[in-house]
Formats: C-alpha cells, sequence, structure tokens
C-alpha cells in the first residue's frame, strides 16, 4: 500500500472518531464508550472504499497525493464515521401536525389510533398517493437527513397494509435507493395496524399477511427484514411470532416494534425468533434486558419518539448498557409519533434523557446502528476496506456534537468516498 495514489484524502482532524473494531459483533457495556479516537487524524479514500487511516503524518507517509486527488483540511474539526439510521418510516403521504395539541391535551398514542387517526389516518393518505408523488417526498427527506449526516438508513412500509400498497411503499424505497446518495435497507412493515376492512376480523389480516403479503413480497424481492408493531391493541404476541416464523421460513431477517407502549413481552420474543433488533423498548422488562443483554439483537432505543409523544418515560438505556445489551439509536422518522429525521437531534435526547455518555452515542448511531440492519461489514466505522462514508462536524470535540443539541454542525458529507454535502 505504500505510495498508492489516492482519490481523497481527509487530514489534520481535530478528532478522528474511528469506533473501529467492532464490525464482528456490535459494541455490548463498557466497549460503547472505546471510540477510537485519534487526534490530528487522516482517512485516505481510493475507488470508494478506505485505503488508511491514522495519525495524519503516518497516513501522509503511506499514500501518494496527486492532482487529481481531493484533498480536504479538517483543521479544527471532528470526523465521524457516516451516521446510520436503523428505524425509519420514510415513506409516507401527508402530515399529522393536527396530533400536536392532542398530545398536549394528553390524548395518548392508542387512543388516537382507535379513534381511526394516527397510523390509520397516514394509511389512507399513502394509499391514495401516487408513486411520484410518494418518491418526491422521500427525496426531500433523505435530503434533509444527508445533509445532517445521515448517509445509511433504514426504510418501512406499513402505511399501506393492501399487498397492492405495501409494494407500492417498497417500490418508492427501491426507487430512492438509486436516484440519491444514501443507502436504503428495505423492511416489510404490513403488520404495521390492523387495517379498517379488517376492524372486526384481526385474524383474517394475519391470514392474508402470512398467505399471501409475505410470499408476494419476497417473490419479488422487495425487502430485506421483516418486522411486527407488537403492541396491546394491534398485533399481540402469538399473532407476532406467526408472523414473524413465516418470515424467517421465507428468508427475510427479522425486527420487532417491541414494549414501546405496555410491557408485553416483546424483547423476549425478539430474543426467541433470533431478530436482528428490537425497537423501542420504553417499558422493556426486566427479564427482556437480561435476554436482550445475552443475545445477538441489538436494542434500538428511539428517544425523539418518546420526546414527541410526550411520555414521562424513556427507555432504559443505562440500566441495557450496565447489563451488558447492544444499544443502538434511530429516529423513528414517521408523520405522527416522530416528525424527527436529525440523528444529531436524537443524539441530544439521548445525552438529556437516556443519560448515555457521548461516546456511547456516537457507537449508538454508528457501528451499533449499522449492526442493527446487518451492515456492519460495510459501513459504520472508518477502517481500511469498509465504504468511505465520513461526516466533517464544524466542532473541536465530539462531545460538543451533543452540548449544541438543536443546531446542525455538519460542514462536509462525503458518500463512498464523493463529496455529497458541502465542499
Amino acid at each position: 500500500m505504500t505510495g498508492e495514489k489516492v482519490d481523497l484524502l481527509v487530514r489534520n482532524a481535530a478528532e478522528l472518531v474511528t469506533v473501529a473494531g467492532g464490525s464482528a459483533r456490535p459494541r455490548r457495556g463498557r466497549e460503547m464508550a472505546e471510540i477510537g479516537l485519534i487526534e490530528d487524524g487522516a482517512v485516505a479514500v481510493k475507488d470508494g472504499r478506505i485505503l488508511a487511516v491514522g495519525r495524519t503524518a503516518g497516513v501522509m507517509e503511506r499514500v501518494k497525493v496527486g492532482e487529481s486527488t481531493t484533498v480536504i483540511d479538517a483543521s479544527g474539526k471532528v470526523v465521524l464515521p457516516g451516521l446510520v439510521d436503523p428505524h425509519t418510516h420514510l415513506v409516507f403521504a401527508g402530515s399529522r401536525e393536527y396530533e400536536l395539541e392532542m398530545k398536549i391535551e394528553g390524548v395518548g398514542y392508542l387512543e388516537i389510533l382507535a379513534r381511526g387517526g394516527g397510523i390509520l389516518d397516514t394509511v389512507r393518505a399513502t394509499r391514495a398517493a401516487g408513486r411520484e408523488d410518494l418518491i418526491a417526498a422521500g427525496l426531500k427527506y433523505l435530503g434533509e437527513m444527508l445533509a445532517q449526516g445521515t448517509t445509511t438508513a433504514e426504510a418501512k412500509s406499513g402505511y399501506g397494509l393492501t399487498l397492492a400498497d405495501e409494494v407500492k411503499m417498497l417500490e418508492v424505497v427501491r426507487e430512492l435507493a438509486q436516484r440519491q446518495p444514501v443507502d436504503l435497507v428495505p423492511t416489510f412493515l404490513g403488520a404495521h395496524a390492523v387495517p379498517p376492512e379488517y376492524r372486526d376480523d384481526p385474524g383474517g389480516y394475519v391470514d392474508l399477511l402470512v398467505e399471501e403479503m409475505l410470499p408476494a413480497v419476497v417473490r419479488a424481492g422487495l425487502a430485506e427484514f421483516c418486522d411486527v408493531f407488537c403492541e396491546e391493541g394491534v398485533f399481540s404476541v402469538e399473532q407476532t411470532r406467526r408472523i414473524l416464523a413465516r418470515a424467517r421460513d421465507l428468508g427475510l431477517k427479522l425486527k420487532l416494534h417491541a414494549d414501546e407502549i405496555v410491557s408485553l413481552g416483546g424483547a423476549e420474543l425478539a430474543v426467541e425468533m433470533g431478530a436482528t433488533s428490537a425497537d423501542h423498548l420504553v417499558h422493556v422488562s426486566e427479564e427482556g434486558i437480561r435476554r436482550l443483554a445475552r443475545s445477538n439483537t441489538v436494542a434500538v432505543l428511539l428517544p425523539a419518539t418518546t420526546f414527541c409523544l410526550m411520555g414521562g418515560q424513556y427507555a432504559p438505556a443505562r440500566e441495557m448498557i450496565e447489563q451488558g445489551a447492544a444499544v443502538a439509536l434511530a429516529s423513528d422518522f414517521n408523520p405522527g409519533s416522530s416528525p424527527v429525521n436529525s440523528l444529531p437531534a436524537v443524539m441530544g435526547i439521548a445525552c438529556r434523557q437516556l443519560k448515555m455518555k457521548p461516546a456511547e452515542v456516537i457507537t449508538a448511531v454508528t457501528i451499533n446502528a449499522a449492526h442493527a440492519i446487518g451492515r456492519a461489514a460495510e459501513v459504520g466505522s472508518l477502517e481500511p476496506g469498509k465504504k468511505a462514508d465520513l461526516v466533517i462536524f464544524d466542532a473541536p470535540s465530539y462531545r460538543y456534537l451533543m452540548y449544541r443539541f438543536g443546531t446542525n454542525l455538519v460542514q462536509t458529507v462525503i458518500k463512498s468516498g464523493k463529496i455529497v454535502v458541502g465542499g
């Protein structure tokens, strides 16, 4: 590698945060604070991949800078891996700002859903929307996310709740992945809610999911994961187990909305089923935490959701970390319970409400988030061979990112070795 010419070189970073060494398994416990910080750091890139990482002087000795090499001086700046958002509901039509006053007045999430609002309101709008309208909205949201440092994201269906509309949503995800830089990981969430036409026959809708919708989605190659909203008044533990078992048999990896509003045993079920992640976990049981800590299932926490729902209880992140669970963070971007697509905002909330330390937060939005969507071999850390996804922040230290909560400090975003934001 000595003297090999590079396409791009980022050098002189005040702090280069590599989060290296966690690609084989997610970081747990005290490991979450080990973020591989290098002062006066540099990253060299060739053909969209990271070629070298280290202190600037050492990297400069190992690579060749030519006339065509793009050189970025990151003096006084912090460089992180591209941020990874492992739980979003990116594709939808309409908005639900009217719910804000309802929440202020104390109307609960499940009560809004029972009144025919919430998810079902967005289902009506999304069913009526054309593909190009959904694509246009998705491109707008992805542009916002990219500008704030997100370079990889999961994207769920779940606002169609018919085979045709769920397929439409997943096809939109595929089209979005081709039209802009953010890598997208598609998840089938047909079990997001029971649609109005099955209000009196929820078991019939589960039959439809298992017998028709899942096989059709798999045949079309539209999803990598299957997710279920396992919650009181939505899908029971037994219904969820049946859906996930069918998805697993068809070759999909598993995710689970678990223990968000009540303690239903969702975390335990996620571990039992070998799910890649269990998400939300606001009301996870002690036994659920113990099982997560002994498993490979990543606990994905969504503090912006609790913040937007004005809930008084947040997921017990400190207990999870201390018991050894692998914790990640995500935005849960959606039109109702979390109209927040800024991971830096989530990072600030995580410090203040989940009591996570800044270094733990960095791990949770990089390498652990990558594990939560099966992408840790490609993204989530700055290591030779991985995709050259980097974010340069106008900040003197990584702690400053959470300290300046609410301000977009992103100066430059590099995706697969190309500058896509800033310059």
